[in-house]
């Protein structure tokens, strides 16, 4: 089926009413020289000749002169009943475009230490494109990547449509920079019943992602060259954001109990951050064992430092209830990041639709537990 030139096809043509040559031999010079330059390709079809005109500025007597001329050149065909189109042979060649060549090789760009660190992070991995992928390509054993074939997607169109059919003005403009009441109050909800999280509709904050969260938090509580325990391996993502925080990181090896501590002690302990995965260790999957975090919780309230849990997957259990958080042994020092992605769908993440839990002090007030997809 032909292509259907939009408006902004026409924007780039370029019209002067006070220019010295005729508005019609304007209008043909100018749809000549996009065909030819490829803007316009064979096939094409033109908007209709009242639309055209007031897409030019022009009257339509003057489209239909410079129309009439292009289709005796043979650079437009007409078609009875469907309109006019580029033609497909072309009368002239069209130019090779020459691509400019660079005088000089540009300067590199000075990074800050955080650009630095950021570049130096290997990237973390990513799916399959759609050239890599086998057909049929089903996401088996790919982390971050869950079976999406039993989601409600008809009952989800529904609640979807009666969210937005009278939307209130708060759902629309937004307005509050912690994220949609009505969804913290949920996000609150929910992981008070479902994961132990101590937290209030006041402390949720609705962010974009790990990352995002992450930064918030190495702003608020990092110097750089502060050092961070992390675990050996972990996300990548996670070390990538903390990275870029021109933190130093410190990597701890990972056990069948979790997080080495006492190696981690050895290592830095004054470090300011801690980032584990208690529940579900990633990717070995690992829990951390009670003794090991009632010791983690302990040297981060003697040495006034900060521990960050990422509970990303905590709701998939073979057999049982989730394991409890450690926010829930202490709201003072842990700063809770969870995930919805895993249960939903991933590209929900586009939505904003995240979760941090943060408490800076014992006086000041919670930022909070809130909802993250990776």
């Amino acid at each position: 089926m032909p292509r259907r030139v939009g408006k902004g096809s026409l924007l780039s043509l370029a019209v002067r009413p006070d220019g010295e040559e005729a508005l019609s031999h304007q209008v043909y010079a100018a749809f000549r020289q996009a065909i030819l330059d490829g803007r316009l390709g064979a096939g094409d079809r033109l908007p209709a000749s009242r639309v055209m005109a007031a897409d030019l500025g022009v009257s339509r007597n003057t489209a239909l002169a410079a129309i009439d001329q292009l289709v005796s050149e043979g650079y437009l065909e007409t078609r009875r009943g469907s309109g006019c189109y580029v033609a497909q042979d072309l009368p002239d060649a069209r130019p090779v475009p020459v691509a400019p060549k660079r005088a000089t090789q540009p300067a590199p760009v000075k990074l800050s230490r955080r650009g630095q660190g950021l570049v130096a992070t290997p990237p973390s991995v990513s799916p399959p494109t759609e050239s890599e992928r086998p057909a049929p390509w089903f996401p088996c054993f790919l982390p971050g990547m869950p079976d999406c074939s039993d989601f409600p997607f008809a009952l989800w169109t529904r609640l979807l449509a009666r969210a937005w059919r009278q939307p209130r003005s708060e759902l629309v403009l937004g307005g509050d920079p912690a994220g949609h009441r009505d969804l913290r109050q949920a996000v609150a909800e929910y992981l008070r019943h479902a994961r132990g999280v101590m937290c209030e509709p006041e402390q949720v904050l609705i962010l974009s992602g790990i990352r995002q969260a992450v930064d918030l938090t190495c702003r608020l509580l990092l110097d750089p060259g502060d050092a961070v325990w992390l675990e050996n391996p972990c996300y990548p993502g996670l070390r990538a954001a903390i990275a870029a925080a021109a933190a130093k990181l410190v990597h701890v090896p990972v056990d069948q109990e979790g997080l080495a501590v006492d190696r981690a002690l050895a290592l830095a302990p004054k470090a300011r951050l801690a980032c584990v995965a208690p529940s579900h260790q990633f990717p070995l999957g690992a829990v951390l064992s009670l003794q090991r975090r009632l010791q983690l919780l302990a040297w981060a309230r003697e040495a006034g430092a900060w521990i960050l849990e990422d509970d990303y997957d905590s709701e998939f259990r073979y057999e049982g209830r989730p394991l409890a958080t450690l926010q829930s042994l202490d709201d003072e020092r842990v700063i809770y990041v969870g995930s919805l992605s895993k249960v939903m769908f991933p590209s929900l993440s586009s939505t904003g639709f995240k979760r941090l839990s943060l408490r800076l002090s014992s006086t000041s007030p919670m930022l909070c537990p809130f909802l993250r997809m990776r």
